[in-house]
């Protein structure tokens, strides 16, 4: 908010956009503070953006979501106000986004980051990624770690807290992603119970978050890709890849780093150093060995800034 010469004051639009991700390279429980917690670490994925806008108004109180199916994001917008304590007490807010829902690329957190940035723009502030985190899990229970986008960490998605910066950003991958569910269907997120580990894979978690941190402080995309693929394999317990066995038949045959999957959602991800000299060549191959499989559904892109 800015003060005209006449004095009066003048509301200024706030705006603010999140990518989405592309799953998770590790999800599991971690022992933190003496105790296990619930932890990932973030893959994320620039196709996808959620855009938003909030209009701040003088005669209202309390958020107007122009899409009120979105409620995440309006209740999001909802505690930014109430956190910001003034000098803005209500608006409109809109969202425009490319991401599908229900298949694991983070589409109710990118609206959640959105609508509380666009709140604190019109304000004349900008949150910290904890403040941030504190208000996602507020809104909509868990949270993915997209206001890290530029930093690899070990993030506790029901507490909104990082555990543990993994030692800079994630190294730049090359990502050929796909659905696995029928027809693409995707996952309804929110009827999934958290998964109960067993003491095996509790136990398992602690070596690969082990291997996870190594890998970002070298560059290591091979032994990411393996982080993923173990974290694949566990979790095939609790939301089951169809034809997993295939699937990772097919990065050994590319020679893809590894598979990683959204541990709440349909899509997997092939892994790929992007400075392989014959990357294309082995991206078209990995491509057609899917669609060979019946998985017509798959994209592209990197994490290269």
């Amino acid at each position: 908010m800015t003060t005209a010469p006449s004095g009066t004051a003048v509301r200024i639009r706030g705006t603010h956009q999140s990518v989405g991700h592309h799953g998770e390279i590790l999800q599991g429980v971690f022992e933190s503070d003496g105790r296990l917690r619930r932890a990932l670490i973030t893959l994320p994925c620039p196709l996808y953006e959620s855009h938003a806008v909030f209009e701040p108004s003088d005669t209202s109180t309390g958020v107007t979501v122009l899409d009120p199916w979105r409620t995440k994001a309006g209740r999001a917008a909802e505690l930014a106000l109430r956190t910001l304590g003034g000098p803005l007490t209500g608006g409109t807010l809109g969202l425009t986004s490319n991401i599908p829902p229900s298949r694991g690329f983070g589409s109710s957190t990118a609206d959640v980051v959105a609508a509380i940035g666009a709140v604190y723009d019109a304000a004349g502030h900008r949150p910290s990624p904890a403040q941030y985190a504190a208000l996602a899990v507020a809104a909509e229970t868990a949270s993915d770690a997209l206001m890290y986008a530029h930093r690899a960490v070990l993030f506790a998605h029901r507490e909104g807290e990082v555990i543990e910066e993994l030692g800079g950003p994630l190294m730049p991958l090359a990502v050929v992603g796909f659905g696995t569910s029928e027809d693409s269907t995707g996952t309804d997120t929110l009827a999934l119970p958290p998964a109960r580990y067993s003491v095996w894979e509790i136990e398992a978690f602690r070596p690969l978050l082990g291997a996870a941190r190594r890998a970002v402080r070298t560059g290591d995309v091979a032994l990411l890709g393996r982080v993923a693929t173990a974290s694949a394999r566990l979790n095939q317990r609790h939301l089951p890849v169809p034809g997993l066995t295939e699937l990772l038949r097919i990065t050994e045959a590319v020679g893809a780093a590894g598979l990683q999957v959204a541990h709440s959602g349909d899509v997997a991800g092939l892994l790929f150093d992007p400075d392989l000299p014959d990357l294309a060549t082995r991206t078209d191959h990995a491509r057609k060995r899917l669609a060979d499989l019946g998985i017509g559904d798959s994209w592209y892109f990197t994490t290269k800034n």
